[in-house]
């Protein structure tokens, strides 16, 4: 691949399809939290794009180190992400169905939580690394980023979104949010099986 249109084409629509699962999440954390304030939207999209920008790079790394490791790893990628965001989309909507203050409930999405979330949403990208194998470290890297904020401007609106039904919905917004979670990682790790 060399510079040019169909470079950074590629790279915006490989973020498009990369910041699927992260916009879902990006979603459910609107609807958990209507009230978010810009600030903690912006740490929440950047958090996700950062992840995303990380694993095709990581990826990109292992096709040029450790390929034969990679191959066992992409097998368990399914099963990770399933565990992941099973794990907090149950725990939402426990959290959602326990009586509690609205402030405790806006105070469930820790940064803990968070890096779990965008990993769980990011981990399937690695295998793009095979399939950006061909560019050069600063080509890797560019693209990388072009990914992040393409998934960044993604999840900035999954989160609007969500704010918005989220305060329509008030006090089921955090069950429902639990369920798109549980459902992604049903999502992916179906069709990581089915590959």
């Amino acid at each position: 691949m060399e510079w040019g249109f169909l470079f950074f084409f590629n790279s915006i629509f490989l973020g498009v399809g990369l910041a699927m699962d992260a916009f879902s999440v990006s979603l459910a954390n609107g609807l958990n939290e209507p009230r978010m304030k810009k600030g903690r939207m912006f740490l929440i999209a950047g958090v996700f794009g950062g992840f995303q920008a990380l694993m095709p790079l990581a990826g990109w790394i292992c096709v040029h180190t450790i390929v034969e490791i990679f191959g066992f790893f992409d097998k368990i990628v399914p099963w990770i992400a399933l565990i992941l965001l099973g794990f907090i989309g149950i725990k939402m909507i426990v959290d959602g169905v326990k009586p509690g203050t609205e402030e405790e409930v806006s105070r469930s999405l820790t940064i803990k939580a968070l890096i779990v979330q965008g990993i769980a949403t990011s981990i399937d990208a690695l295998s793009v690394g095979f399939t950006i194998a061909d560019y050069g470290p600063v080509m890797a890297l560019v693209c990388a980023t072009i990914i992040a904020l393409v998934t960044m401007i993604i999840c900035i609106g999954g989160l609007l979104i969500g704010k918005k039904a989220g305060t329509k919905l008030s006090d089921k917004a955090q069950i429902f949010g639990g369920i798109i979670l549980i459902g992604i990682g049903l999502e992916i790790f179906i069709s990581g099986m089915l590959k």
